[in-house]
């Protein structure tokens, strides 16, 4: 039986909320307060590079990857961690393109922002014993303490505090899974004969392979730039920074913070299969659901040095905390530049105010959905790939914006409505029919290292057994029933739900665009990519002032 959670831990978990609070007061009010909207909404367009390309990363590295990542390595092997390949395409095109648009043009609101990243948090309350309720209203409150009082300053830098958590719990785990296990030799070991690694460079051009280099790199490359380059969270700290060089160094610092995450939820996986290769805690229903396997593990090898399991489950508020505070952030940001200021004369204080009340209300509403949604169990996994299936579409009518001047609302407009329609009819399609297992290639987990008691052993048995029966039946039934799309167009992997959403809205934009003229559009200044925004452009510029001074 797993220690709970000790008074060390709950000590360690609220230290961590009270200077996240204390972070708030300090903007608030010691820095003298935020006395405009420009201060509340942008931190008045004063920030530098470093701590925003780590609210970049805190905001992007949330709850689920301290929680879900370890999870899909110790699954499906290590082939996630290709993502950080991804992860080059995605920044350059995003600091090249997208950037310079946003920044020249001063905007502080895009479009979009998510309000459920608090439920993933209901694994972990769930093994360490923490009340849900209470860490729902605790990580609520003191997002909306510290968005209300600080503004964007103030949520920025809690972001950095939050990384370094992150990345602190991590490690914790990291180092005693090593000393458990007897060295990080055999935990490669152990990854290696357990078949880890066989997916890692799977080549296969399939698109319909769950996870292969080709889905990870094209499609990842997709999905974190709708992320990363249109999305409204991140486009606000871009437009805080004092330059827009500090705005594109700030993703490329953030370019190494994510690989740090990354690579150790990577690590922290095949530590998770090390210490459970022979006894599986999900197969032999030592927790409910696998994303409690992370918390399970925290609990088994940290249970003996107190305060080390509550700065685990602090890193996972952490990654909630910084995601969350930027969707409240942001839901305030537009709701009162696009809703509220065209309509009503408002002095900037008065603006100011009405930001801080609508960082109230939002965070109310995040701590209501959060726990009536807890309720609806899959939902979260639903909503994580809506998320996605939106946004490439949404990416798709940015890029028509930028990069095409002949475009125009018609274009943009049917472009958006296909690609949404085309990128939900696949989500929803694949949520029904689901893959069967030779596209999403699950490792095996086993259970014969488990020391169950003689009861215990039976029930196993039992349950292994039909569930082995209700599982092969289910699949004879949906291989014998399924459409022939099921195999094929809802087979699709996850990854490439973004790039379809993002061709079809380009493709029809375009030819609507073209069929129903209006090409003689006359645009504004500044609202399409210019040679002058590239960076290589600007190096060949100063390499040939140099040039001219030498000769």
């Amino acid at each position: 039986i797993l220690a709970s959670f000790t008074l060390w831990d709950y000590v360690v978990f609220t230290l961590m909320l009270v200077i996240s609070a204390a972070v708030g007061l300090y903007y608030g009010f010691a820095k003298g307060g935020q006395h405009s909207s420009r201060d509340f909404l942008v931190g008045g367009r004063s920030m530098t590079a470093v701590p925003v390309a780590l609210s970049l990363t805190a905001s992007f590295m949330s709850a689920i990857t301290v929680l879900a990542t370890p999870v899909e390595v110790y699954c499906y092997g290590l082939s996630f961690i290709l993502t950080c390949l991804s992860f080059i395409p995605m920044v350059w095109i995003s600091s090249e393109i997208f950037l310079p648009i946003f920044y020249r043009l001063g905007i502080t609101s895009t479009y979009e922002v998510s309000l459920l990243e608090t439920l993933r948090n209901t694994s972990a309350s769930n093994v360490t014993g923490l009340d849900l309720w209470g860490a729902v209203i605790s990580t609520g409150v003191v997002c909306t303490f510290y968005c209300t009082l600080g503004g964007l300053k103030a949520v920025v830098w809690t972001d950095v505090f939050q990384v370094l958590i992150m990345l602190t719990g991590f490690l914790a785990v990291i180092i005693q899974s090593v000393l458990v296990q007897g060295g990080v030799s055999v935990i490669f070991s152990d990854a290696a004969q357990g078949g880890l690694f066989l997916l890692l460079f799977s080549f296969d051009p399939n698109p319909l392979r769950r996870h292969t280099f080709w889905t990870i790199l094209i499609g990842g490359t997709f999905v974190w730039t709708s992320t990363y380059g249109i999305n409204q969270a991140q486009v606000q700290r871009y437009v805080s920074c004092k330059s827009l060089f500090h705005a594109k160094m700030s993703l490329y610092v953030n370019l190494v913070s994510l690989w740090a995450i990354n690579l150790c939820s990577v690590f922290c996986g095949l530590c998770l299969y090390s210490v459970y290769k022979n006894c599986d805690p999900w197969t032999a229903n030592k927790v409910s659901a696998q994303d409690q396997l992370m918390p399970y593990l925290v609990l088994d090898i940290l249970r003996d040095h107190p305060g080390l399991p509550g700065l685990f489950v602090a890193a996972a508020y952490s990654g909630t905390l910084s995601t969350v505070s930027s969707s409240v952030n942001a839901l305030a940001t537009v709701t009162a530049t696009d809703l509220i200021s065209p309509y009503f004369s408002l002095s900037e204080q008065q603006l100011s105010w009405v930001s801080k009340g609508l960082n109230i209300f939002y965070g109310a509403m995040c701590i209501g959905m959060a726990g009536v949604a807890s309720l609806m169990g899959g939902l979260l996994q639903a909503a994580i790939s809506i998320v996605g299936t939106i946004g490439g579409p949404l990416l798709g009518l940015f890029t028509l914006g930028i990069l095409f001047p002949f475009v125009n609302s018609k274009g943009g407009l049917a472009g958006l409505v296909t690609g949404l329609s085309v990128s939900f009819w696949v989500c929803i399609g694949s949520q029904i029919y689901r893959p069967l297992p030779e596209s999403t290639r699950p490792l095996a987990l086993e259970t014969h290292g488990c020391n169950f008691t003689m009861a215990e052993n039976v029930l196993q048995n039992w349950t292994y057994s039909t569930q082995t029966e209700h599982i092969t039946s289910a699949q004879q039934h949906n291989t014998q029933d399924r459409p022939w799309l099921a195999d094929s167009w809802y087979s699709l992997s996850y990854l490439y739900f973004c790039p379809v959403g993002t061709l079809v809205a380009i493709a029809v934009g375009l030819i609507v665009s073209l069929v129903s003229g209006d090409k003689a559009l006359k645009l504004e200044a500044g609202l399409t990519v210019m040679k002058e925004d590239l960076t290589c452009y600007k190096l060949y510029k100063i390499l040939k002032q140099k040039v001219n001074l030498l000769s």
